[in-house]
């Protein structure tokens, strides 16, 4: 028999999809890990507990499959009511939905030339049309660009990697553009580092579909929760592809994990402030080195350094157990490296690194 290659079996869509890649997770050790934008502290301690009082018997049940205590704790926060709240895996998954259901079936998809890579990965998987709106010479969103007509809207706010944030008010300026045509995603992963967001707008704009998640100012990466807001029409909209998808997609202790956390409202503070206060720190601490570094909403700073290109600074923190994370296209943005924000002494081991680095040079 004639040896196929395995490509021969596939959805010929497959063939001109380029996947996503993420942030490498080495084992390295003694690694100071700042780049995949993981809160630099553990998640709130109630966490544990709630998630040991699910193990062993609750364990071979399923779980809820509409989340429901979750959905109500999260739509007291917006003061909404749970019909306008959909939890999913990871806010990946939530993205994902809204592309299948609610993007890009009139007309391309619009997102930035420059944002979060996973979103032209979405539009070649389920075949949508898409195209991309300038950044200004500053990295900010030309937002007149994402008003013109299209088959849905999809930004990061703050953007990913810049970390640069819209006012609210021009964020609602692109919806209300789009208000009865086309929906318009905010993606918000980085909101509680210092962005106001787009919840409140969906009282009024039934075009409105906001998007965050548990993995970053929450410190639950690892469990995988992501949550939309929107009006009740359009979480129905990605409720179907869930039921049509998976059912379950959060286990009993994702649920657990996530409610937990929203209930410990004093941790959340407090550490949220505390990578906010040294992001602006070991900001000024880069600029005082000479680099050039992009005015950040999020826990990462995008920064380059007229002596380095961002593939070269890269290797070199990394032979000191020092990961940043480059992006080598487009080329705009190659010389720069994107940097978690750590703790103090892990940011204080970066400068030290890169201040010797700088001298060598």
């Amino acid at each position: 028999m004639k040896e196929l290659p395995p490509s021969v079996y596939w959805n010929p869509r497959l063939a001109s999809l380029t996947p996503y890649v993420p942030g490498e997770q080495p084992q390295i050790p003694n690694l100071i890990k700042l780049n995949t934008n993981e809160l630099p502290y553990p998640p709130s301690p109630k966490i544990r507990e709630a998630i040991e009082a699910e193990l062993g018997e609750p364990l071979r049940r399923y779980p809820d499959p509409t989340a429901l205590a979750l959905r109500e704790a999260l739509a007291a926060r917006f003061g909404l009511s749970a019909h306008w709240i959909f939890v999913g895996n990871g806010s990946d998954e939530v993205l994902a939905f809204a592309f299948q259901g609610l993007l890009g079936h009139q007309g391309p998809v619009l997102f930035p030339e420059i944002t979060y890579s996973f979103y032209p990965v979405y539009c070649t998987l389920y075949g949508l049309p898409y195209q991309t709106t300038a950044l200004a010479d500053d990295f900010t969103l030309v937002t007149s660009e994402l008003k013109a007509p299209c088959g849905g809207v999809i930004f990061p706010n703050p953007n990913a990697p810049t970390g640069i944030a819209l006012p609210l008010a021009e964020v609602e300026a692109i919806v209300a553009a789009h208000q009865g045509q086309a929906v318009v995603v905010v993606d918000e992963a980085y909101v509680d580092f210092g962005t106001e967001s787009a919840a409140p707008l969906t009282r009024r704009y039934d075009n409105l579909l906001v998007v965050q998640t548990f993995s970053k100012s929450r410190a639950l990466a690892g469990l995988r929760v992501g949550f939309a807001i929107g009006q009740p029409h359009l979480i129905e909209a990605l409720t179907r592809i869930k039921d049509s998808f998976n059912s379950y997609p959060l286990d009993r202790l994702a649920q657990a994990g996530a409610l937990a956390a929203l209930q410990d409202e004093t941790y959340f503070e407090a550490t949220r402030l505390a990578v906010i206060a040294e992001r602006e720190r070991l900001a000024q601490a880069l600029t005082a080195l000479g680099f050039v570094v992009l005015p950040s909403r999020a826990n990462f700073l995008f920064a380059r350094h007229p002596a380095w290109n961002g593939a070269a600074l890269t290797q070199a923190l990394r032979k000191e157990a020092i990961l940043v994370r480059h992006f080598r296209t487009p080329e705009r943005i190659a010389p720069f490296v994107r940097i978690t924000v750590g703790t103090p002494e892990q940011n204080d081991r970066l400068v030290a690194v890169v201040r010797e680095q700088i001298a060598r040079a």
